[in-house]
């Protein structure tokens, strides 16, 4: 069984943010876009590019899915799968978890405002 892995943006300050985030706090695998290898990338969608991906052996997670995966991972995992498992009973709370993401997703650079760390793509690209 490889460890799951978490496919992000990594020319975006949010979102490398958010991988360092669950990188302290989970044994999940991180890997930006720029890093992908070929067999990792069959894996993923074709418009894999619009959003998150947790890749795990029994399939790939995105969008929203992809951050709930990574974060019943981490160190809060408990009472966040509690959480996560009581949702998932109501029919809305897929198209909720959806659209929530989609809607901070589209304000990434708002956030990052926020929390934000400076991306791996971005630190490659100021050294070259």
């Amino acid at each position: 069984m490889t460890a799951p892995t978490l496919v992000y943006d990594d020319d975006c300050g949010f979102c490398t943010w958010w991988a360092e985030y669950f990188d302290k706090r989970t044994d999940v695998r991180i890997v930006g876009f720029a890093d992908l290898t070929d067999d990792l990338r069959e894996r993923l969608p074709a418009d894999y590019e619009d959003c998150a991906h947790l890749v795990t052996d029994d399939g790939v997670y995105s969008c929203g899915a992809s951050i709930e995966q990574a974060f019943v991972r981490t160190d809060l995992a408990e009472p966040a799968d509690e959480v996560v498992a009581f949702l998932r009973q109501f029919d809305d709370y897929q198209r909720l978890r959806e659209r929530s993401y989609r809607w901070v997703a589209d304000r990434r650079d708002t956030w990052g405002e926020f929390v934000s760390r400076t991306p791996p793509a971005r630190e490659k690209s100021d050294d070259g």
